[in-house]
């Protein structure tokens, strides 16, 4: 009844009565508990702040703050404290002049229908010569998986592939200028 009336669990009471009473803190979630002895004071915290604000430290994360100050011969805190520190002060955000990543939605493509959308690829195949190898060039049909176009060479080349991306297109009777994806490099 006296744990119903406390709100602990009897496996709770039995296990602090097993350390015999030699752990005092309170172990359940949401229990007051006091500061630990290591907590940074107001003006240690003052002093990261400081720092990370400064002129030369405005634009790096922590991850390189503490390193460079260590160099230095100089210790404030952990990388995770000075996040910790950072976040409670609502400075965990992007630092620096660089303008922040922006979050754009990819871009994907879906293929209805065949030769309205392919995709290339260049795969190394190795041969007998340790560290030669032969590269195969291949277009592929996204919607039909049939391979529209491909060519083995000795060489990975730019010049290659957009003669590669252009015999297909040839071999089909479309026009080049019809066609807006083929690169504009010179062809041998």
């Amino acid at each position: 009844m006296a744990c119903e009336m406390l709100d602990i669990s009897v496996r709770t009471y039995q296990r602090w009565a097993r350390d015999g009473g030699a752990s005092s803190s309170d172990g359940r979630k949401g229990a007051q508990r006091g500061a630990p002895a290591n907590k940074l004071s107001a003006d240690e915290r003052a002093e990261i702040l400081a720092v990370a604000n400064s002129e030369e430290f405005a634009s790096l994360p922590p991850s390189q703050i503490v390193p460079t100050l260590v160099d230095r011969g100089q210790y404030l805190a952990s990388e995770s404290t000075i996040y910790r520190i950072l976040k409670a002060e609502s400075q965990q955000h992007h630092r620096g002049r660089a303008r922040k990543p922006s979050k754009r939605v990819v871009t994907s493509h879906c293929a209805t229908q065949p030769n309205r959308l392919w995709s290339w690829d260049i795969t190394w195949l190795p041969v007998t010569v340790k560290g030669h190898y032969f590269y195969w060039y291949m277009v592929l049909d996204v919607f039909s998986r049939k391979i529209v176009g491909h060519e083995v060479h000795e060489a990975e080349s730019a010049d290659m592939a957009a003669l590669l991306m252009r015999k297909p297109v040839y071999r089909r009777g479309w026009r080049a200028a019809a066609w807006c994806c083929i690169p504009t490099m010179a062809v041998r």
